[in-house]
């Protein structure tokens, strides 16, 4: 049960920014928020600052009690120097970066202080004030009985409250894809997936389509390559599909989200090392991002239609099983041998990317916690992509400036597909040749069941989890880069020529 706080209490906590001043030792420079509080309370919090330790570093925190009747705690916290922009090296808005870290260490103080309310200074950016304050005050306590205490969090003034609201709602979105992917195996199935995401996306769209697809339509569908995975597991597959038509065109062509549905993912039959493997609750992240992408687009009003495509099974042992040396075949008529039943994610993208096909897509994108090789390329820093499209690159790599939930263009090179198509008894393996650039061949693979000429493969498989790296997310599954892809499709949205054929 959440902590018991005393009835009727009206505590509430301030957080203030605080940028490093001209010259590095010299006096910190408030925002425009903090200097009108601080004039308010006859420049008692510029005083305390000085006397109580040197200039706030960018983000670290100092807390304050007493100043002002209104608020018990006020926190002020280092947003590093003022109007950085775009740091090149870093592929980021440093300013936005900033202001997230800074705000969710504040707001944290205010948590641990059990006050039920906290005002935020917009510093400048209101939307990565709020999206800070909500992503890192998140925490997945859903099965416990002790919860960390509830803060609301509210915009301090009314400057910039359009963009606090909009900061609330994306940061919301990549909640709900934490709280998915951190829910354990046996809570989050399949079914119960597809049930979350409906209520979710209906609550805020009514006329939102959901097909909840189930085994008979997947078998008449021909989806073998799907189903083979599926078969193991005794938990039935679903193919959730979504559709949301924001825009005023309803014949405007889709941009069509595909995630990978591994709601538990053991290795199957080449099973995986027990060390760890509970983290694989988590092997449903594509599904949960762009699910949560899409939620968040129909929040947001978004003029543009989507349509969202996750096979969901489990990837289990069993005499039902697909054995190492199997053939499948795919919707698109393909044989896949089966030399490593881990490689399970392939899978079933390769039936949900033929069916995308059908919908004749603006873009497609796909999103899949799909290669350990990722994680070993390029850490938690970034998703990596792979796509046949300049255009599609270019939006993708914008909007994660934006959002700070970095991509990394990774390539797709005739020479992975041919470690691919080397098959002994089918027309594609699942395995690459040799084990070298295991992320890149696995792209290679998925590329055989495309056709569409704008399409990109979100390797997600190192941002799965956050230990310490990304300082305004907690510890555990991080729902990246569900912010990303709302940013892409919220200026894709504002471009209708953008891929039309």
């Amino acid at each position: 049960m959440a902590e018991q706080r005393p009835a009727g209490d009206r505590r509430k906590g301030l957080v203030l920014g605080v940028f490093v001043g001209k010259k590095e030792e010299g006096p910190v420079q408030f925002t425009e928020a903090g200097d009108a509080f601080d004039k308010v309370v006859s420049g008692k919090l510029r005083e305390l600052l000085a006397i109580s330790g040197p200039p706030l570093k960018k983000g670290k925190t100092r807390i304050f009690h007493g100043l002002h009747q209104d608020f018990s705690s006020v926190v002020v916290v280092g947003l590093g120097k003022k109007a950085v922009g775009v740091n090149d090296q870093e592929n980021w808005n440093e300013d936005k970066e900033n202001i997230r870290a800074a705000v969710a260490a504040g707001c944290r103080q205010v948590q641990d202080l059990e006050v039920p309310c906290v005002e935020v200074d917009p510093c400048g950016d209101a939307q990565a004030a709020a999206e800070g304050a909500a992503l890192g005050l998140y925490e997945y306590d859903e099965l416990k009985q002790k919860k960390k205490p509830v803060v609301d969090v509210q915009l301090y003034g009314s400057d910039g409250a359009e963009a606090w609201r909009k900061g609330l709602i994306y940061a919301k979105g990549q909640n709900l894809a934490r709280s998915l992917m951190e829910g354990p195996a046996n809570h989050i199935t399949p079914t119960r997936f597809a049930e979350i995401i409906e209520k979710k996306l209906k609550s805020v769209c009514s006329d939102a389509t959901v097909h909840i697809r189930d085994k008979s339509w997947i078998e008449a569908k021909e989806m073998g390559s799907f189903l083979s995975v599926a078969k193991g597991s005794d938990e039935p597959p679903v193919f959730l599909e979504l559709h949301y038509k924001g825009s005023c065109d309803a014949s405007e062509p889709s941009v069509v989200f595909v995630g990978k549905g591994i709601t538990f993912d053991s290795g199957g039959i080449s099973i995986k090392p027990s060390a760890n493997m509970d983290a694989m609750r988590a092997d449903m992240g594509g599904a949960a991002t762009i699910c949560s992408a899409i939620v968040t687009a129909a929040e947001l009003k978004l003029p543009i239609n989507l349509i969202g495509l996750t096979p969901l099974c489990e990837n289990m042992p069993s005499g039902k099983a697909n054995k190492p040396g199997d053939v499948v075949k795919a919707m698109n008529g393909k044989t896949i041998q089966v030399d490593n039943t881990d490689a399970e994610g392939r899978l079933v993208l390769a039936d949900a990317l033929c069916y995308a096909h059908s919908f004749n897509p603006r873009a497609i994108v796909d999103a899949a916690t799909l290669t350990g090789a990722m994680d070993i390329a390029l850490g938690s820093a970034a998703t990596g992509v792979f796509t046949n499209s300049h255009q599609l690159w270019n939006y993708l790599y914008e909007a994660s400036i934006l959002t700070g939930d970095r991509v990394w263009r990774m390539p797709l090179f005739e020479h992975y597909t041919k470690q691919m198509t080397d098959c002994q008894l089918a027309d594609i393996n699942n395995l690459g040749k040799y084990r070298s650039g295991g992320a890149c061949t696995a792209a290679a693979f998925l590329k055989e069941f495309v056709t569409a000429p704008h399409w990109a493969h979100l390797d997600i498989a190192g941002v799965m989890g956050n230990k310490d790296e990304i300082p305004y997310l907690r510890k555990g599954m991080a729902g990246r880069p569900t912010r990303t892809l709302v940013e892409f499709v919220a200026q894709l949205s504002q471009d209708k020529q953008a891929f039309r054929k």
